[in-house]
């Protein structure tokens, strides 16, 4: 990289700041339980985990909230959490809990990892699937309407926030007000994410969309214009684990960016870290190329970390350099 590469994505990084964004998704709690194995069960061949600590974080669509705060955004959460003390903790945890809806029948959902020797041992998850209400729906759509903000991102971890028709009314209405939409999305609800600014789904995800595999860079870059050639996205980032990333503008020709990791220690809440990164990249005057090459470094400081991590700007600038 130039010094005058490096000073224009510095620059790009210094833009983050105050950037108001909606981040629209599934709340979750985190939980962590972490402690060490002394000895294995004398009831089941399963290691006892002696846990010494526990700590809570944001997760799901908070950990991407996180992210954008840690980057200095001023993030915005939407969602829906449960009349439980796990849905208390989320809106006493964000700055501004306004869009944050209690739905009475349903819980929070909470995923609790337990952590042995800095390795994830189980993950037990309590949640609700099922569709929100339309009038959950409506309630979140009019508060979208009264805000001003400079961007939606759209975190979607398939628990029954964003339903078709809730994009159905959505995403005209952002593409009529000239708003950017950003999606991390998953498979069920792909293909109502159109139109949007830039949808940025993993390897996996798009085999299972796609039915073909997604490995080499020849299928990488027949998934992408498939994909393009359905959905009406004008940016295309397809996560590729390992691989890196590979980089779809309509029109152009697709460009593979390979990790940069150094230590891989968890990948929890990587791809979380790529879509925040990006979205403020793209707010902030860059291209879809140096959001793109941004969102890689920064995944490569969050997976030398343990847990559900974010950067910070210092952070990320610091890791730009050789």
């Amino acid at each position: 990289m130039t010094n005058v590469q490096l000073k224009r994505k510095t620059e790009i990084v210094q833009n983050f700041s105050n950037k108001k964004i909606l981040v629209l998704g599934d709340l979750m709690l985190d939980k962590y339980l972490w402690g060490r194995v002394g000895r294995i069960s004398p009831e089941a061949p399963v290691p006892v985990v002696e846990v010494h600590r526990d700590t809570s974080c944001l997760g799901g669509a908070g950990n991407v909230y996180q992210n954008l705060e840690s980057l200095g955004a001023f993030p915005i959460p939407v969602g829906v959490v449960g009349d439980d003390q796990a849905g208390d903790w989320i809106k006493t945890s964000v700055s501004d809990s306004s869009g944050i809806f209690v739905d009475k029948k349903r819980p929070t959902t909470v995923k609790t990892r337990i952590i042995a020797h800095h390795q994830q041992v189980v993950r037990v998850d309590q949640e609700e699937k099922k569709s929100i209400s339309p009038e959950m729906e409506e309630k979140i759509f009019s508060f979208i309407k009264e805000d001003e903000f400079e961007g939606i991102l759209i975190s979607d971890y398939n628990k029954g926030l964003l339903t078709k028709s809730l994009m159905k009314k959505l995403l005209p209405y952002t593409q009529s007000k000239k708003i950017s939409v950003f999606v991390d999305p998953k498979v069920d609800n792909f293909f109502s994410f159109s139109p949007v600014t830039l949808i940025n789904p993993n390897h996996a995800e798009a085999e299972q969309i796609l039915h073909f595999a997604c490995d080499t860079d020849a299928q990488v870059e027949k998934a992408g214009k498939k994909i393009l050639s359905q959905i009406e996205a004008k940016y295309l980032i397809l996560k590729r684990g390992e691989r890196g990333l590979t980089v779809f503008e309509t029109g152009k020709k697709e460009i593979h960016i390979p990790t940069i990791a150094k230590e891989v220690f968890d990948v929890t809440g990587a791809g979380d870290t790529v879509i925040a990164t990006a979205s403020l990249a793209l707010l902030s005057g860059a291209s879809i190329l140096e959001a793109a090459i941004l969102a890689n470094v920064a995944a490569g400081v969050v997976v030398g970390k343990i847990g559900t991590a974010t950067v910070t700007p210092d952070e990320l600038i610091n890791a730009l350099h050789p």
